[in-house]
């Protein structure tokens, strides 16, 4: 059974173009350079799951024709990844029982406090979602739709982050973390999908010299960029990135 991976936004915290409609250095006639905030999707049969529920995830999903979602995977607890949760209650409906959720711990506790009202049943306003802490393997669908995860904590600034290990592809949104370049695990995949915020230092985000560092450590197939800044023009991305690195986009389709 084939398993599709879906980019729904590939943009740094504030999107390409930010809200008062400044582009920095993208060219607004591409547009690939239209950045919503990041988030993915994981589809193989009836398994559909998100990858993060940004703030931008009502339009993402319908951009993408996605009309199920069955759990939700969360890298980290920052609002560009989270905040687009309380769209998901027409899935609770639709399946009739709460949502699956998983992260770490203090992802989980973040998201119950800001979004009490999505975990406790109230008088007409049940749960809608079913909160797990993230093992470092865990399985998500059932039977042929089954797929395998495995999870590593990196680091992202002062928090941390997961990283989401499957069927040969491993997604890092928000990573500061070198060490990762040790890491077997990440080694020769198909896909590294990898947090790319800019040319200039970030105390938590990779730069660009960073993640081409760690695409001749780590040797993937292919290595696509992500949390794109407004730095990173599309058109300039490919011009100078090697073959096997390519700038994300919103919509990028892979099949795995």
């Amino acid at each position: 059974m084939k398993t599709e991976l879906t980019i729904l936004g590939c943009g740094y915290s504030l999107g390409v173009p930010r809200i008062d409609g400044n582009w920095g250095k993208c060219r607004n006639n591409n547009k690939k350079n239209i950045r919503s905030r990041c988030s993915a999707f994981i589809k193989k049969g009836s398994n559909s799951i998100l990858i993060d529920t940004s703030p931008d995830i009502r339009n993402q999903l319908l951009d993408n024709k996605i009309k199920n979602v069955s759990s939700v995977i969360y890298t980290h607890e920052h609002t560009d990844q989270t905040n687009g949760l309380f769209d998901l209650r027409p899935f609770f409906w639709k399946n009739a029982k709460p949502i699956d959720i998983y992260g770490n711990k203090k992802t989980i506790n973040s998201l119950k406090q800001r979004f009490d009202f999505c975990f406790i049943d109230k008088k007409n306003y049940p749960a809608i979602v079913k909160p797990h802490v993230a093992k470092k393997s865990f399985f998500l669908g059932k039977s042929k739709f089954k797929i395998k995860f495995k999870t590593i904590d990196v680091k992202h600034g002062v928090t941390s982050s997961l990283v989401y290990i499957f069927e040969k592809v491993a997604y890092l949104s928000d990573c500061n973390d070198l060490s990762i370049i040790n890491l077997s695990i990440l080694k020769n995949l198909n896909y590294l999908i990898i947090d790319c915020l800019k040319i200039d230092n970030n105390f938590a985000h990779f730069t660009l010299d960073q993640c081409l560092l760690i695409n001749q450590t780590l040797k993937p197939k292919k290595m696509i960029l992500t949390n794109l800044h407004a730095d990173l023009d599309y058109d300039f991305l490919l011009r100078i990135l090697p073959k096997n690195v390519l700038p994300g986009y919103d919509g990028l389709k892979i099949n795995l």
